[in-house]
């Protein structure tokens, strides 16, 4: 058994150290695989047809960008973008129970209860400052900039309108409501107006049975003037017909007469004639017995009578 002392072996397990760099290392290979990423995916971006962009340095607006591919410098600067679609609001509807809650009143004091809508977009050339003073929260810039000249200015051009006016002239009432409202918001152009139209008007119960009712009597005034004005036409035509009548009656009279006065004017003519030619050979009137004598004798005779033809001296 010797006694030769035994060679101890180095432990072979990580210090400390060795450890905390290694991690280190995999942590710093982690942050440069985030960073690389993040640079290659935040450095550009893109901005949709409907929309407009407002890039921000450091929480400054730089510009207002436009629609297609951008870029950006990460971390410092960030894009926010701005709907630019066109949207119809609708004020005076409760949906909760599917009635219309706007009140107004006409013209002729007739209480009614409205539902408008209102179309609209923002103004291209008002990005930025519908992101400097809004945040872009578009909601909100109408909320402020739109929805209070709405409630006023429709009952103010409502109340301008008759009840029945305003259920005949509806689209007239529709361009004064949008007139009134885009005047109205003219000193703050945010959004650009592209319609306004009162979608629903509620009358009371009352007033829609007067005015059925009135119209009813409207129809039966129109069907009675429509009864006069054909019996005004048969009796014109009726008229015409008698005179055209009474006219043939008269020219056919007037062509009677005048023949009768030609055959009186013919047969005095010929009596004249004969006259005249019995004045001047008496013995005409002989001649013309003794031509349509048949040669009988009268069968009887009166006492003392001559015999015709023959002259007994």
């Amino acid at each position: 058994m010797s006694d030769t002392p035994k060679r101890l072996e180095p432990d072979q397990s990580p210090t400390p150290v060795s450890f905390i760099k290694l991690v280190l290392g995999a942590f710093g290979l982690l942050v440069f695989i985030i960073v690389g990423i993040t640079i290659l995916f935040g450095s550009w971006y893109t901005i949709d047809q409907t929309q407009r962009g407002v890039l921000l340095r450091n929480g400054a607006i730089v510009k207002v960008v436009q629609p297609g591919l951008n870029f950006k410098t990460p971390w410092i600067e960030h894009v926010v973008k701005i709907d630019m679609q066109t949207h119809t609001h609708t004020y005076g509807y409760d949906k909760a129970t599917n009635r219309d809650t706007m009140e107004a009143y006409s013209a002729d004091q007739q209480p009614a209860y409205l539902r408008v809508s209102v179309t609209l977009h923002v103004d291209p050339n008002k990005v930025q400052e519908v992101y400097a003073r809004f945040g872009g929260d578009l909601d909100a810039a109408i909320g402020r900039t739109i929805s209070p000249h709405v409630f006023e200015r429709v009952k103010v051009v409502f109340g301008q309108y008759t009840a029945a006016r305003a259920i005949s002239s509806r689209g007239q009432l529709n361009a004064d409501t949008a007139k009134s409202i885009t005047d109205a918001v003219a000193y703050d152009p945010v959004f650009v107006i592209e319609s306004a139209q009162i979608e629903n008007i509620s009358f009371s119960s009352d007033y829609i049975k007067s005015v059925e009712a009135r119209m009813q009597a409207e129809v039966e005034v129109q069907r009675l003037q429509q009864n006069l004005a054909r019996e005004r036409v048969q009796a014109d035509i009726a008229l015409t017909q008698a005179n055209g009548r009474a006219n043939s009656v008269r020219a056919e009279a007037l062509a009677q007469a005048e023949a009768t006065k030609l055959r009186g004017d013919a047969e005095a003519s010929a009596i004249r004639a004969r006259a005249e030619a019995l004045g001047q050979n008496p013995n005409l009137v002989l001649l013309t017995q003794a031509e349509r004598w048949d040669g009988k004798l009268p069968s009887t005779m009166l006492p003392g009578s001559a015999v015709p033809m023959i002259g007994v001296k």
